[in-house]
C-alpha cells in the first residue's frame, strides 16, 4: 500500500467499462480487510460510451468527506482514448497512474510530456482490454484494472478482491470465475515502473 494514512483513488472510464462497479468492489474489499472506505460515482450524460468518473477513499479512520477527489494519490484509466489533461488533473506529485494501454511506459511518458503534463512517480500499465476480451468476451475491463491497481499499489489483497467478485456474481458463478481468471492474468501481466 502507498505509505500514506489515506489513499484516494479516481477512476476514469466510459459508460459500460465498469468503473463505478470497480470503485464499489474496491471499497467493499477494503472494508472486509478492516479499513474504512467510501466509493461513489460522478456521472455526466448517463449512456454507454460517455465519460464516467468514480472515486474510492480508503483510510484507517472514519471518512467524513463526500466530495469528489480533486487531488488523487492514484488515477486509474480504463480507456486510453481519454485526454491526458483530464485524467492527470490534480494527481499528486508522488502519485501513481494505472492505465489500460498497449503503449510502453516510455511511450506513456512521452505522451504526457507532449501534453505538457508532469509525469507521475509510478506508472502501471496493462492491456486490460485484450485480457477482458479473452476471458469475458467483452471489453469490460473493471476487474482487470482492479488487479493492476492491487499489483501496483497493494491497497487491498488480490484474494479479498476475488472474494468480493464472487459475492457480486453469487447468482452467476461462471461470470465470477471468468472475472477472477481475468484478474489473475492482469495481476501477473501488469508492468510497474517508478520514475
Amino acid at each position: 500500500m502507498l505509505d500514506v494514512p489515506r489513499v484516494e483513488i479516481r477512476f476514469h472510464g466510459r459508460g459500460g467499462q465498469g468503473a463505478v462497479t470497480a470503485a464499489k468492489v474496491l471499497a467493499s474489499a477494503a472494508v472486509d480487510e478492516g479499513k474504512y472506505a467510501l466509493a461513489f460515482p460522478e456521472y455526466g450524460a448517463e449512456r454507454r460510451g460517455a465519460p464516467v468518473l468514480a472515486f474510492t477513499r480508503i483510510d484507517e479512520k472514519p471518512i467524513l468527506e463526500r466530495e469528489p477527489i480533486l487531488e488523487p494519490d492514484i488515477v486509474v484509466v480504463f480507456d486510453p482514448s481519454l485526454e491526458p489533461e483530464i485524467y492527470m488533473k490534480g494527481l499528486k506529485p508522488n502519485g501513481m497512474l494505472v492505465i489500460n494501454t498497449k503503449k510502453t511506459v516510455d511511450q506513456i511518458v512521452k505522451l504526457l510530456e507532449e501534453h505538457g503534463l508532469q509525469k507521475p512517480r509510478c506508472i502501471a500499465r496493462i492491456d486490460a482490454t485484450d485480457i477482458a476480451l479473452k476471458h469475458l468476451r467483452a471489453p469490460i475491463v473493471n476487474t482487470s484494472m482492479l488487479a493492476a491497481l492491487v499489483r501496483a499499489a497493494k491497497v487491498v489483497r488480490l484474494e479479498t478482491l476475488e472474494e468480493n467478485i464472487r459475492k457480486v456474481f453469487a447468482e452467476r458463478p461462471h461470470i465470477a470465475e471468468a472475472n477472477i481468471k481475468a484478474m489473475e492474468e492482469a495481476y501477473n501481466s501488469t508492468e510497474v515502473v517508478c520514475l
